[in-house]
């Protein structure tokens, strides 16, 4: 069947490409020009602005978010027989990197803040522990001074998931310079989002930015001599310059996700039948999504079934929205051997029946805010 557009979509990437679009195409040309497209001055640029803009001293860009992760468990030296504790709210990619390496991933619920529940992954560690895998969920960091200190209590590393959360900061430190290596995504969604795919990870110890740079790369140091096995990993010098222009703008663009943020829990927080999300102090999120919860008229929250009425009502209004995540990996069909039953994480499996995530992107107006805040009343009666 054929849908309607909506009036307010969940997001929009088109309006900021307006606003950039002359920087981006004289640049992108410039790069055409030079017949540079993998590699080369323009790739080592950003990787150089990139570490700048996180306060560490190395940066290495690569193909993905997901390989951002892959390649630093890689670089880690984790493996089989190795377990790697992170959340089961999240995106597939944080546990499946974790399965790739021949590790098991070991799943822990969540809080109200959408974030891992601290004392679960502290109840976790066992001595096959080798890392910990927190997920700055929806732009919102983790409590890193706690988490820090789990770790290394333990001896731990600790990998920073920061694909949604690009400038957010924890204690006055930006995320992905807090734990020993941070990933990073650039989909076309994220806060700094490409136009394709790309991703980069950040460290301050240069002996794993060397393995990182040796592994993205076939496992080479020098053309046609292989130490290891490696992969192809490479951001391209297309996506790289774009990245390095809307750079410059991340700072305002997140500023301005705060304030929409802001507008939306003023006028929602008190709504019958909703839960706003909710910020940790000491924290400053980015809002990679503004995602709320409906729990319904039931004693135990909603179910999914009244959430996607709710959905079906706004998409009737011309409100566009989407949900993360409607199923938890730890009931996932591909990890259904690792054990995990239904009501063994009750907090996610509850969470996933009631988030929504309202329209969220720097271009979004007040008027369509208001929109927004008026058709979810309307829809909660």
């Amino acid at each position: 069947m054929i849908q309607s557009l909506n009036s307010v979509p969940a997001f929009d990437i088109k309006q900021q490409y307006s606003t950039i679009e002359a920087e981006v195409s004289a640049a992108v040309l410039e790069v055409l020009a030079s017949g540079r497209y993998i590699g080369g001055p323009v790739v080592e640029g950003f990787e150089k602005q990139f570490a700048a803009y996180h306060g560490v001293t190395e940066c290495v860009a690569c193909n993905s978010g997901t390989d951002a992760l892959f390649l630093a468990l890689r670089a880690l030296n984790i493996g089989a027989g190795d377990e790697v504790i992170t959340t089961t709210f999240t995106f597939i990619a944080t546990a499946e990197v974790i399965s790739a390496v021949g590790a098991k991933p070991v799943f822990v619920d969540i809080d109200d803040t959408f974030n891992f529940d601290l004392q679960q992954v502290a109840a976790a560690i066992t001595p096959k522990t080798k890392a910990i895998i927190p997920v700055h969920l929806f732009g919102q960091p983790v409590h890193m001074t706690a988490l820090m200190a789990i770790a290394q209590s333990h001896n731990l590393v600790v990998i920073e998931d920061c694909a949604q959360a690009t400038g957010a900061s924890w204690g006055g430190q930006k995320v992905g310079s807090i734990g020993h290596i941070g990933c990073f995504s650039f989909y076309p969604t994220k806060n700094l989002g490409g136009c394709g795919d790309g991703g980069a990870i950040t460290t301050n110890d240069p002996a794993i930015a060397s393995q990182l740079r040796v592994l993205r790369e076939h496992g080479s140091k020098v053309r046609y001599l292989h130490e290891e096995i490696g992969v192809n990993s490479r951001l391209d010098s297309i996506q790289a310059v774009i990245l390095e222009i809307k750079l410059r703008y991340l700072d305002n663009w997140n500023e301005r996700r705060r304030a929409i943020a802001a507008y939306y829990h003023e006028f929602l927080n008190q709504v019958p039948g909703l839960i706003a999300p909710q910020e940790l102090a000491g924290g400053v999120g980015v809002w990679n999504q503004y995602t709320i919860r409906v729990s319904g008229k039931g004693r135990n929250g909603a179910t999914a079934q009244y959430r996607d009425s709710v959905r079906q009502q706004l998409q009737e209004k011309g409100v566009g929205s989407m949900v993360y995540y409607p199923l938890p990996l730890h009931l996932q069909p591909v990890y259904q051997d690792l054990g995990y039953q239904p009501g063994y994480l009750p907090v996610s499996e509850q969470i996933s029946h009631e988030v929504i995530a309202l329209p969220m992107y720097p271009e979004l107006t007040q008027e369509q805010q208001d929109q927004v805040i008026y058709a979810l009343k309307d829809c909660l009666g």
